[in-house]
């Protein structure tokens, strides 16, 4: 009995020592994190990683000064990691379906038919269509953009159409597709910095990017230069022409699709879902692509190669740049880049949030706040603020969505607003800010200046328009029950 009682007196001792920062010293790790990551990841061109773990320290000393131990430092780590890791096993999961999903053709397929609509008359429409397909069924903005958005401003040149209006509905129904998409990392990353659930994620940012998806589109309609006469490049046609020599079309290879969307629907768990999707593609694979089952089982490890189609007469080594770049990808393997940035951000996050620094920093910031309004508004700068000083769209999710997640539910607001709104100002905004990655990289392969494309990405805009009409109306905004609240306060 004396024992227990020493140990209680000894742990009240420690709790004793622990002290609250002050507004000056909580700002200390996220300075920092802005200094490194803005001069030695955007300047410098430093990986991201290292900066972050540097943060991280400075965040640990200052814990330490405040009396917090290595064990109770490591443990608020390991916290933050436990919470997140089925969020992470997600990730590995959408890698594998990737892989899977191409090797099934299913991927294929579906870029086959939604070039096969392109209609030259209406350019930047179609752009935005064709490029959102596209986006949706890869999940990668940057590949869209990279394979079908050049072939559209290929077709642009031909026609002198307005190029900077094509651009900006490539990169707009790229950022759409990428944002619905259940294969996109940064959605996956969205879902799981706020703790909600992939596909209700996925719902909920309907609100904002599907009326922004109807008044780009109703904008290219009324602007689009009817380029009559125009062809379509040979480029499109070789593409088409590749994917048809080198898959089976077949209406099964539409099922794994139909398993994620009926998954969906009906609310089922994500992974088993994903399971049962890429089991589904593998058959696809070894069944109509006549590839081999250790090649699929490759293809879900190490991602998609088209030397693994084994059609007679298919000669891979023929296939142009554009497709190898649009098919060439997936593989569980390719999401450890994405998980070492997730790692090393939560663990910033997690040394950060032990002192109460991010508590003091929040309830700083969020003083003023009164209402969903003024909390869409201050998720909405925090957003900007952080892609734009930081220029990482991942980091940009995970900082915030840490940051704000209790407040969204301690303010009776469901978690799922927090996890739109931060994809509304942070991922859309990154490719149309000229110094981000992602603004140079559209630049570079679309042949458009970033601020001239700019004002035609309309989806990747407007979408904060949106979301502070919903936030002042109350519409779109879901809210949490006492008993929901509860639970997720003791999460």
């Amino acid at each position: 009995m004396s024992s227990k009682n020493e140990t209680r007196t000894a742990t009240e001792a420690k709790d004793r020592t622990h002290r609250r920062p002050s507004i000056a010293l909580a700002a200390i790790p996220v300075l920092t994190l802005i200094l490194l990551l803005g001069g030695g990841y955007i300047l410098a061109e430093l990986p991201v990683e290292p900066l972050l773990i540097a943060s991280a320290v400075v965040a640990g000393l200052l814990a330490w000064r405040l009396g917090y131990s290595w064990d109770e430092i490591m443990g608020s780590v390991a916290d933050k990691i436990a919470k997140t890791m089925p969020a992470i096993l997600i990730l590995i999961s959408v890698g594998m379906l990737i892989g899977t999903w191409m090797a099934g053709g299913t991927i294929p397929m579906l870029i086959y038919y939604g070039l096969k609509i392109i209609a030259p008359q209406y350019i930047a429409l179609v752009a935005l269509v064709v490029t959102a397909i596209v986006s949706l069924c890869t999940g990668t903005s940057w590949g869209s953009a990279g394979t079908v958005g050049v072939a559209f401003m290929g077709v642009a040149v031909g026609m002198d159409a307005n190029l900077a209006m094509v651009a900006g509905a490539v990169v707009s129904g790229a950022y759409f597709g990428d944002k619905l998409s259940p294969l996109s990392d940064t959605t996956n990353i969205a879902s799981m910095a706020t703790g909600v659930n992939l596909f209700t994620h996925i719902r909920h940012l309907l609100w904002t990017t599907l009326p922004s998806f109807l008044v780009a589109a109703l904008v290219y309609l009324l602007f689009g230069i009817g380029a009559h006469g125009g062809e379509v490049p040979e480029k499109v046609g070789t593409i088409l022409a590749t994917l048809d020599s080198a898959f089976s079309w077949n209406p099964l290879l539409l099922l794994p699709v139909l398993i994620v969307l009926g998954g969906s629907m009906w609310k089922k768990p994500t992974i088993p879902v994903i399971l049962v999707s890429s089991a589904v593609a593998m058959f696809n694979a070894v069944v109509f692509q006549g590839i081999s089952f250790k090649d699929t089982v490759v293809s879900a490890v190490n991602g998609f190669n088209v030397e693994m189609i084994g059609k007679n007469g298919f000669d891979p080594s023929a296939v142009i740049e554009d497709v190898t770049r649009l098919l060439n990808r997936g593989g569980m393997n390719s999401m450890m880049s994405v998980l070492l940035i997730c790692f090393c951000a939560i663990t910033f996050a997690g040394v950060v949030s032990v002192s109460g620094s991010l508590d003091v920093l929040i309830s700083t910031l969020l003083k003023p706040v009164k209402g969903a309004f003024g909390l869409i508004a201050a998720t909405i700068i925090t957003g900007l603020a952080t892609i734009g000083i930081t220029s990482n769209g991942q980091v940009s999710l995970l900082i915030p969505g840490e940051m704000l997640r209790e407040e969204y539910v301690k303010r009776g607001l469901d978690p799922k607003n927090l996890s739109r709104t931060i994809e509304d100002s942070a991922t859309l905004w990154e490719p149309i800010l000229p110094w981000t990655s992602a603004g140079a990289y559209m630049a570079g392969t679309l042949g458009v200046a970033t601020l001239s494309y700019m004002p035609w990405a309309v989806c990747n805009w407007i979408a904060i328009g949106f979301a502070l009409l919903w936030g002042a109306t109350g519409i779109g905004i879901a809210r949490l029950s006492e008993e929901e609240k509860g639970a997720l306060q003791e999460a």
